[in-house]
């Protein structure tokens, strides 16, 4: 069984991966009904932490019912990430997760998120000295490397490991990649075979089905699945995923519903956490997956992602259950 610190985890937990306006407090809580093992927040910048801007300190909530989780920081700036430790301890968490892997331009430029992936000292050194700075776990998300030329990922997590990192997530790709391609976890199965490797080692990028979810844990070895674009308005991935390795059978999918409930409830906890306009503004990306594959559906999703009233979202949802609500979904 893998644990992160003195936190004893399943036999190959599913992690919820840290997503920018996706991995908030409404959406952690149903990810965890439907059995993500560990979530972690939105990534959340050192900088934005210490000058105390209201959209970082917002991430810090968190929730009991979500434990264990964590709060995910970038920067790479020494000071700035050592002061917002401090401030991150504040909050709870179980876990402080550090982002050496975003590939947005704004974040690499600065040098942090995957940007730092061009001076592996730097990047040991300050999760050497935020090890040294908490009592908690820390751990590390980062890609295989800047690109395919520079990739070291081996000789990166042993060093990360060595500074008393407690558990690693490597995305399948390089910072050059993005998201296009295939994630590779060929170099993250040799992270995990490194005899001097004792930490866990968590695979990320392309677990979009049961079977992908499998073969990252019978073929390649790894410790755990992080689950990032898939769970997007779909929270019932993980119990599919721990339905098929129970069984080796697809769960039926969640009926119309239970999928109306769900995106009712994300809704209204999300305008419970951070108001109307937000709220509503910031759960249109869900709807799509909510309801994906129901025929005849542009108008009805049109009307959620276009309103900016919660009482029009509401009633839209109310509409879709008069008009489909006995549809019924297709196992895979």
């Amino acid at each position: 069984m893998p644990k992160i610190g003195d936190i004893e985890l399943p036999d190959f937990p599913l992690l919820l991966a840290p997503m920018e306006d996706v991995s908030d407090p409404p959406f952690r809580a149903l990810c965890k009904e439907q059995g993500a093992d560990v979530v972690y927040t939105e990534f959340i910048s050192s900088e934005g932490l210490i000058r105390d801007a209201a959209k970082s300190v917002m991430k810090l909530d968190i929730y009991e019912k979500e434990r264990p989780v964590g709060i995910q920081i970038f920067g790479a700036n020494l000071d700035s990430m050592l002061r917002s430790v401090e401030i991150v301890e504040k909050s709870g968490p179980d876990i402080i997760d550090i982002n050496f892997g975003c590939p947005v331009k704004k974040v690499v430029c600065k040098g942090a998120g995957a940007g730092i992936l061009k001076d592996i000292d730097l990047m040991v050194s300050l999760t050497k000295a935020m090890v040294e700075h908490t009592k908690l776990p820390v751990t590390v998300k980062t890609r295989l490397g800047w690109d395919h030329d520079s990739i070291k990922i081996v000789e990166v997590a042993e060093r990360l490991q060595d500074v008393g990192c407690k558990a690693i997530s490597i995305h399948g790709r390089t910072r050059v990649q993005m998201y296009k391609g295939e994630a590779d976890w060929g170099p993250i199965a040799e992270v995990k075979n490194n005899q001097r490797m004792h930490i866990p080692v968590f695979g990320n990028g392309d677990v979009d089905t049961p079977e992908m979810a499998m073969k990252m844990r019978d073929e390649y070895g790894l410790d755990g699945a992080m689950i990032g674009r898939a769970s997007i308005g779909y929270p019932w991935f993980f119990k599919e995923v721990k339905h098929y390795f129970k069984t080796g059978t697809h769960a039926a999918p969640p009926t119309m519903a239970e999928r109306v409930d769900a995106a009712r409830r994300h809704l209204q906890m999300s305008i419970d956490w951070k108001g109307e306009k937000l709220g509503v503004f910031e759960t249109r990306r869900h709807y799509t997956n909510y309801f994906k594959g129901v025929p005849n559906f542009k108008e009805y999703r049109m009307k959620m992602v276009t309103s900016d009233r919660s009482e029009d979202v509401f009633a839209a949802f109310d509409e879709v259950l008069d008009v489909f609500g006995e549809y019924e979904f297709e196992t895979p």
